[in-house]
């Protein structure tokens, strides 16, 4: 079957990173952390969640549902019961929601960050959005709930334009959302707050870094990871709209995805992993741990020799709206040449081939299942771009901060 249709492929790995967010969840109706979503797969880990692994888990609902793989019943009460959840047992700070949460009692996990996390939150609520574009009714008035209780102007750095990185009462704001990364999302929720909102000059305020590599020339993020790239594209269709300087930011992921690309071609380092067919360089599990590995050309403040010749299909497959032909053909390289990195959930997070023993992730990690899920589904139906962009929110933070139709 693989061999007659290319494309085949998507369709297991679809399968697989829903049913990571079907089956990995708390479904407990009498807990307080009912429909929270596990981060990752690691046995240690099993009692941690992850706010973001639950906004993508959330949209990935929908697509079981229109998929057939769960009736519209069960996701209604599973997307129902998450959302009572946030508004009620989640623990949070100014209506921001701490990074990783105990998945019992939905209080902040004892491994998490000190503070609340916009990117985070953002994450989560993007996923609410489609819940209540989808569903309506009580879905929607809950998400309206816990969308206008987040203070945005607690993070948002006046003297600088930007947002913070993190806030606490006690300290009040800190770091600096100053480049250009995943962070598009923040200026659409941000803006179009019903209650706490910050001002649309707030886009112009973070660096637009323009770079070469080879014959693309994009904006830039810090360590070059994918990711930077794809995940506020997952739900905001950036396809033929350009800001008022006349970026289009679907554009420059193109370009970047095909940048990160030929750096694997290139290979400077010469990793027995990289090249035409295995690329995908992004934040993963590698054979030391977390890493945020990214590719060429580095930004000042990143080490240069960040990688180690990890790949993970995550950074391919999250790029698949971008680059479709060159991300199937590396995805049907892992399935076929890599066949230890398939599990129940699809593909596992990362392999390495240039450490001793070739080394394979033990874990799939949800907010990598997640992009890999939402891209796949908005390349082959656009489904949860249609459902976004239908938001009344959603409409008015484009036309506030005149992101128009080229």
């Amino acid at each position: 079957m693989m061999e007659q249709n290319k494309e085949a492929i998507l369709d297991l790995e679809l399968k697989g990173c829903f049913d990571f967010f079907w089956k990995e969840a708390n479904t407990d109706k009498n807990s307080p952390g009912y429909g929270l979503i596990r981060d990752n797969t690691a046995p240690a880990n099993k009692n941690m969640a992850s706010i973001a692994s639950v906004g993508f888990g959330l949209s990935t609902i929908i697509i079981g549902i229109e998929r057939g793989w769960i009736s519209k019943e069960e996701g209604y009460e599973r997307t129902r019961g998450t959302l009572h959840t946030f508004l009620h047992h989640v623990e949070h700070s100014e209506g921001f929601f701490f990074h990783f949460l105990d998945m019992n009692t939905a209080k902040k996990y004892e491994a998490s960050y000190d503070c609340a996390s916009i990117i985070d939150t953002s994450i989560f609520l993007n996923g609410a959005i489609t819940s209540a574009e989808y569903f309506g009714g009580e879905v929607k008035e809950l998400f309206e709930q816990i969308y206008a209780r987040v203070d945005w102007q607690k993070y948002y750095d006046e003297s600088r334009n930007v947002f913070y990185m993190g806030y606490t009462p006690e300290k009040g704001g800190f770091g600096q959302w100053d480049m250009y990364a995943e962070q598009l999302m923040q200026y659409i929720l941000g803006v179009a707050s019903p209650s706490y909102p910050v001002p649309v000059k707030i886009y112009k305020g973070f660096a637009r870094d323009l770079v070469q590599y080879g014959e693309y020339e994009f904006y830039h993020s810090p360590g070059g990871s994918l990711f930077t790239h794809q995940f506020s594209h997952a739900w905001f269709n950036f396809k033929d709209i350009v800001d008022e300087d006349g970026i289009n930011w679907f554009d420059n992921s193109v370009k970047a995805t095909l940048a990160a690309r030929q750096y694997c071609i290139d290979n400077p380092q010469g990793f027995r992993t990289f090249g035409e067919h295995s690329w995908g360089l992004t934040a993963c599990e590698g054979p030391n741990g977390y890493r945020g590995y990214g590719a060429a050309p580095f930004h000042p403040n990143c080490d240069a020799l960040i990688n180690d010749g990890t790949v993970a299909p995550t950074a391919a497959s999250g790029s698949i709206v971008f680059a479709p032909d060159e991300v199937i053909d590396a995805m049907n390289y892992f399935y076929k040449e890599v066949p230890q990195l398939w599990s129940e959930y699809g593909f596992l997070d990362a392999y390495n081939l240039d450490v001793t023993p070739p080394w394979v992730a033990d874990r799939v990690i949800g907010i990598d299942k997640g992009i890999t899920a939402l891209m796949i589904e908005n390349y082959k139906t656009g489904l949860i771009w249609d459902l976004y962009m239908s938001n009344e929110h959603v409409k008015k933070a484009q036309k506030m901060l005149n992101w128009n139709q080229q």
